[in-house]
């Protein structure tokens, strides 16, 4: 009978009070059943004889039940006594059998081998040639045993190393390396108010006297790198000669902005609002 129970008792209240309750001595019960008072449990409930069965698979194989069996009596595996191995084998075979035919079937296989391995011990030995020894039907199976064995205590071994994953945890770290110091890159709006800067301080000298003077960009762009060479770092504004006027400065500024759309220079600073330099680009060589 499969339903939901409220384990809610009834207060203590008398019968007369609480309506639909029956008459009963105790006025108490046990619980709700589909919301109705349970005053006494239940005899009609059926638990299947496996449901609190639990069954461990205690062994990875019939090799490995096998040497269980050898190794706690201490028999020795190259005369192993088939009689009392084949015995207990079969009581473990016949225990999981009742329970799990799918999993009692390769262990069904080995105990067929160990029966036809009793069965021709119990025969006399074939002949063989003067000086050899007869062959023996265990022969086959002690192979296969030792083999298990040393598989199975490489894998021990094995396990017992750290793991990554299980016992240790890879640890990585980013480092930056480089080769030359990067510094960071000029804003747009800092390097406008350089040249403001420099076009206040040339307003502050005028000069009256009217020329003509053709101006190249190119020659300016030559000056500039001129000026660059021997040094390390060359301060935005010592790049500007004032006293030469306005014509000047702004053919000299072109010249350093097409010198650094070329990559010929750099111009950069150590952060916000600080001065700002110029070097010659780094040429790989």
């Amino acid at each position: 009978m499969s339903a939901s129970v409220d384990t809610t008792t009834l207060p203590d209240a008398p019968v007369a009070d609480v309506p639909g309750i029956p008459q009963v001595i105790d006025q108490v019960a046990l619980a709700r059943l589909y919301g109705e008072p349970l005053f006494a449990m239940p005899t009609d409930l059926y638990i299947p004889p496996d449901a609190l069965e639990v069954f461990l698979e205690a062994f990875e194989g019939p090799l490995d039940l096998l040497l269980y069996l050898i190794r706690k009596q201490n028999f020795n595996i190259l005369d192993i006594p088939m009689a009392a191995v084949t015995r207990q084998y079969l009581v473990y075979v016949d225990e999981i059998r009742t329970r799990n035919l799918e999993l009692a079937a390769e262990y069904l296989l080995m105990a067929a081998m160990l029966i036809e391995i009793k069965s021709r011990m119990l025969l006399p030995p074939k002949k063989v040639a003067e000086g050899q020894e007869p062959e023996d039907p265990r022969a086959e199976l002690v192979r296969r045993l030792l083999e298990y064995e040393q598989m199975k205590l490489a894998a021990a071994r094995l396990n017992e190393m750290p793991q990554i994953g299980r016992d240790v945890l890879r640890a990585q770290v980013f480092i930056e390396q480089a080769l030359q110091p990067r510094f960071p890159d000029v804003n747009v709006v800092d390097l406008q108010e350089a040249w403001r800067d420099i076009v206040k301080r040339a307003k502050l000298v005028q000069h009256h006297k009217i020329t003509r003077e053709e101006l190249s960009v190119r020659e300016h762009m030559s000056i500039v790198l001129r000026r660059l060479q021997g040094h390390k770092f060359v301060e935005f504004e010592d790049l500007f000669d004032v006293s030469r006027g306005m014509s000047v400065l702004i053919v000299t500024f072109i010249a350093m902005l097409e010198l650094a759309k070329e990559s010929l220079i750099d111009l950069t600073q150590a952060e916000a609002y600080a001065p700002i330099y110029v070097r010659l680009a780094y040429q790989p060589a």
